[in-house]
């Protein structure tokens, strides 16, 4: 694992307007970058067509394409990545929607800990976009942790360091969304 502090300094550098860091950085953070795509793809119904790889550059575009972010650290920009992940699954499940014209959305199954039911459950992504966004408004923190724990696939301890909170807070915030989402996506 690369050290962290590395990661952070080149992104640093890249706040600074060093764009030449750029090719260091995208070796560093390529793997992590791979690991969180191939965690929530690895969800997705059988027969979807968005590979991790794809994910990972359109992900890594939006990123760099970002000029005003002063980048803070490693975890802020894999913080932003989840983000930049979830706009994408989310504009290419509208795209996707709209091709079928008027047929379902496409239906992303939830992990295990946002099991709507027993059985295995899928959620319409835009419907999962839609509640979240509704979740910011009454608690931004915990739509960022599902954000962070569900399109990012980080960690309970990753998602503490990221939003500088304790991992017992993010444990409750992750149930309490559950269980809000839960009701809100049953409508």
């Amino acid at each position: 694992m690369q050290n962290p502090l590395d990661i952070t300094e080149l992104l640093q550098d890249w706040s600074n307007g060093k764009v030449e860091v750029l090719e260091k950085l995208m070796p560093l953070v390529y793997d992590e970058l791979r690991r969180q795509a191939s965690q929530f793809l690895s969800k997705e119904r059988q027969g979807h067509t968005l590979q991790a790889t794809a994910l990972i550059h359109e992900a890594y575009l939006k990123l760099i394409e970002q000029r005003e972010v002063k980048w803070q650290n490693r975890a802020h920009f894999f913080a932003l990545a989840s983000t930049a992940m979830r706009r994408i699954l989310v504009d290419y499940a509208r795209e996707r929607h709209r091709k079928k014209r008027g047929g379902s959305a496409e239906n992303l199954p939830l992990d295990e800990a946002l099991q709507i039911s027993s059985n295995e459950k899928s959620v319409d992504i835009i419907a999962l976009d839609e509640a979240l966004n509704r979740l910011a408004k009454l608690s931004a923190r915990q739509a960022r942790v599902v954000e962070l724990r569900y399109f990012g696939g980080l960690s309970n301890d990753e998602t503490a360091e990221i939003l500088g909170v304790s991992k017992g807070t993010v444990k409750n915030d992750w149930n309490l969304a559950k269980a809000w989402l839960k009701q809100e996506i049953k409508k």
